[in-house]
């Protein structure tokens, strides 16, 4: 990997709808309940031209199978939550960016394996780790781990 693949990104604060999933395979879960909630209030685009983020909540951890994803839509300032939705205000934040291609291979060794290099380029950088949230932004559509997908993988970052 080289320094050059790094991009430093200021990510711009921004409204969001979110979607959580608690299980074994729990980004798959809360993928669909992205689709369904963004389809039925008619504001479904499929990445990148509707910007989705997620992040592991919480981490898996030794002898469970089971750990949280969340799915963040970003949403525009106007729309209104309803009973279905949580709605988060985020901050946004400076970030170091790296491409994370999984169209082959599988993807439980190529992101832990991505998000290895990234934090190797941190360590190795003038920068220091961020107390923001670290993300995932999906830049294709997501519907399953078989049909492969592309990530940025950001992690948060000072000067």
């Amino acid at each position: 990997m080289e320094n050059q693949d790094i991009r430093i990104i200021n990510l711009p604060a921004m409204r969001v709808a979110t979607f959580y999933a608690f299980s074994a395979s729990p980004e798959l879960e809360s993928w669909q309940k992205v689709v369904t909630w963004a389809k039925s209030h008619d504001c479904w685009q499929e990445p990148p031209s509707r910007r989705i983020f997620g992040f592991n909540n919480p981490n898996p951890s030794a002898g469970s199978p089971n750990y949280g994803y969340e799915f963040w839509v970003a949403i525009d300032p106007d729309m209104q939550p309803d009973s279905e939705t949580l709605i988060k205000e985020f901050s946004g934040g400076l970030y170091g960016v790296l491409n994370c291609d999984v169209s082959e291979g599988n993807p439980y060794d190529i992101i832990p394996s991505t998000w290895g290099n990234l934090v190797k380029w941190l360590e190795s950088s003038h920068y220091k780790q961020g107390n923001h949230q670290c993300l995932e932004e999906h830049l294709t559509r997501f519907d399953s781990t078989d049909q492969g997908f592309i990530l940025d993988l950001y992690i948060p970052i000072t000067e």
